[in-house]
Parts: C-alpha cells; structure tokens; sequence
C-alpha cells in the first residue's frame, strides 16, 4: 500500500538539494564549517545564490535540515529492519548490519560529518539515536540490575562505544565490511552481557 498522505517532492527539488548537499560535503573536506559561505556552497553546486536561499535560510539552518535528515533516515533505518529473528541478538545483529550498510554506501558524507570535528551537529543527532534506542533495548534488562549498573551510564557507554567505531571505521576508510563489523561488534556486546 502506498502512502499518499505524503506530498510528492519535485524531482528538481530533490537534485538540487543533493547538488547543495555534495557541494557542502566537497567543502568540508577542504575548509572548516566557519569558512564556508553561501556563495561558496553556491558556486560549488553550480546554482546561484537565490536557488540556495530558496532551500535553507542560511549554512546553520541547511546543517540542522541535514542532520535532522541524517536522523530520520536512520531512525527509519533501525526501525524498520526486518526483526523476526529467533533471538534478541540476532535481531541486534540484523540492524546493526543494516545501519553499518546504509553509512557504508553513504561514506563520503558520513566521513565527512562524523569523521571531523568540523559539524558535531551530526554526531550529537547519532549520539541521540543510539541512546534513545539503547534506552529502549535496556528497559527490560534485568542483567543490568544484577551487576549494579547504572542505566545511564550503560547507555552513554553504549551509544559512545559505537559511535566512537563507526567514526573509527570510516576514518581508516572502512577497512572492514559492514556484515564483519556488525559481527564483530555483536561479539563484543555479548562479552559486555555475560
């Protein structure tokens, strides 16, 4: 069944905001954020300055659309894995392969926003993900209690822990595959459980 309730965005629209996105990510990989100008981003992506201004307010307002973005996509990412799986674990697994496939084939932004200190707009939205799921996958972990584990620190240890891979990851150019590194870190979440 196809959702009708959300408008259909212009296909222009839609490019031109990739080309204001590339033109962005391009930068960033040459200058710090607080160098960057419109007319820069502008004659990067081959628009003028009215088409930039017709997107985004200013560079602050384009960085919080594009990392609000960034967050849908992986919300919706973690939220609609497939997850009938015969355990928890598996289910973990099968996300976290996912989300690492979907930076994977997104690895130039991500190197980009995640990989530098130049837009930590983008790894607090992650940090706020991660925890907001982690939160969810520990409610019910008695685990926790048992080995008197404060809840929050649990959570800040595990969102930061993959956050801090991930970045990891993408800086050494992703030496590994997605399906290995979900394995990996799906090893190590085990360990931390036992």
């Amino acid at each position: 069944m196809v959702d009708n309730t959300k408008a259909k965005v212009d296909p222009r629209v839609i490019r031109t905001r990739q080309l204001i996105k590339d033109a962005l990510i391009d930068l960033l990989q040459e200058m710090d954020i607080n160098k960057i100008t419109v007319n820069r981003i502008a004659e990067r992506a081959t628009i003028n300055r009215v088409t930039f201004y017709l997107h985004y307010n200013d560079i602050h307002d384009m960085l919080e659309k594009l990392s609000q973005e960034m967050a849908e996509d992986i919300d919706c990412i973690i939220m609609s894995t497939n997850t009938n799986q015969n355990s928890a674990d598996d289910s973990d697994h099968l996300k976290l392969v996912t989300l690492l496939e979907y930076i994977a084939e997104n690895a130039k932004f991500y190197k980009v926003v995640l990989g530098s200190n130049r837009t930590p707009i983008f790894t607090d939205r992650l940090l706020n993900i991660l925890s907001k799921r982690i939160t969810e996958r520990t409610t019910n972990n008695s685990k926790l209690d048992t080995k008197d584990i404060q809840r929050d620190i649990a959570i800040w240890y595990g969102s930061s822990a993959l956050i801090g891979t991930i970045v990891a990851w993408l800086r050494k150019d992703m030496p590994y595959t997605p399906q290995f590194l979900a394995k990996q870190l799906s090893l190590l979440f085990r360990i931390e459980n036992k």
